[in-house]
């Protein structure tokens, strides 16, 4: 069924035998068997294309809609297994490092009756597919059949080490900042962009800022680790470099900050089926209360102090 589905999706046996971890001669063979077993000509073939037949698309579409409802099943399953005292939360590397893992000591301590397992991953989970409760995730919000709880706000400003700030030529205003090396990451979405250099100079009033030296990182954990080395100031999401700042591992020279656009932030999400599961209110009440503590900056510095 598999190899059916994959096959109908890419119409090439050689892309489907990659993704299943099969040859190219053993998808055939697969398909070949089905054919005979039906009696049905599934595909037909050419020296240089594959397409479905009309009895394929109505095969291979029942194959699609048999795997998800298995893979549904699969799902529901395992968490039945497991029982209630586990609670499984999926959310990316960076939230997990520089926010959760700082303070779930925390957690265990309030609540020892409930066992964390943590799925650590960038892509986007489904939760009537896969063996997760709950989730963290940097997005709109707006999701259906689930419910979402904003956590913070997204706050960009400069972040960079002790010793380039002691050592490096001097920043006492936004322009000395072109004798640094500058980092910040590229993203955007539903025509949102991720607050760059170029737009940080601006609103600092700096109108011929030339970015042809600034550092471009797929991550944002990439650029405040080059922060960290003393590579370059970057620019950070101040939630994520809290402990950093607070533990005298990086500085803010400037304590301008830019605003995420408002519709995008980090949010807890999980089931609506899934609000009163007693797990899920517990770490929900908990992750509300920590994000609602203040974090002070002893670090921050104005541009008058410098």
């Amino acid at each position: 069924m598999r190899t059916l589905e994959a096959a109908a999706r890419h119409l090439n046996f050689t892309r489907a035998a990659d993704e299943l971890g099969l040859t190219p001669a053993a998808v055939s063979h697969q398909i070949k068997e089905i054919e005979d077993q039906l009696g049905l000509v599934l595909f037909t073939r050419t020296s240089r294309t594959i397409r479905l037949t009309e009895a394929g698309t109505v095969l291979s579409d029942a194959a699609t809609d048999a795997l998800d409802l298995l893979g549904r099943a699969v799902s529901r399953a395992q968490k039945t297994a497991r029982g209630t005292a586990l609670l499984k939360i999926t959310l990316d590397a960076q939230f997990a490092t520089k926010w959760l893992m700082r303070r779930v000591d925390d957690f265990r301590r309030q609540r020892p009756g409930i066992e964390l397992r943590f799925d650590i991953s960038y892509e986007v989970r489904d939760f009537d597919r896969d063996d997760v409760d709950i989730g963290i995730r940097f997005g709109t919000g707006k999701y259906p059949g689930l419910c979402a709880d904003r956590l913070f706000d997204n706050i960009i400003t400069p972040v960079c080490s002790p010793a380039l700030l002691r050592s490096g030529p001097p920043l006492k205003e936004p322009r000395d900042l072109f004798q640094h090396t500058l980092a910040h990451i590229v993203w955007s979405r539903q025509g949102v962009t991720w607050p760059n250099w170029r737009m940080w100079m601006a609103a600092a009033g700096v109108d011929d800022f030339d970015d042809s030296r600034t550092i471009v990182f797929g991550s944002s954990s990439d650029a405040v680790q080059a922060a960290l080395d003393g590579n370059a100031v970057a620019l950070a999401d101040f939630a994520m470099v809290a402990n950093d700042l607070s533990e005298g591992r990086l500085v803010r020279p400037f304590a301008l900050g830019i605003k995420v656009a408002p519709e995008f932030a980090y949010f807890l999400v999980y089931p609506v089926g899934s609000a009163n599961d007693a797990r899920i209110v517990a770490f929900k009440d908990w992750i509300l209360n920590e994000v609602h503590k203040p974090q002070p900056d002893p670090t921050r510095r104005s541009w008058d102090e410098l």
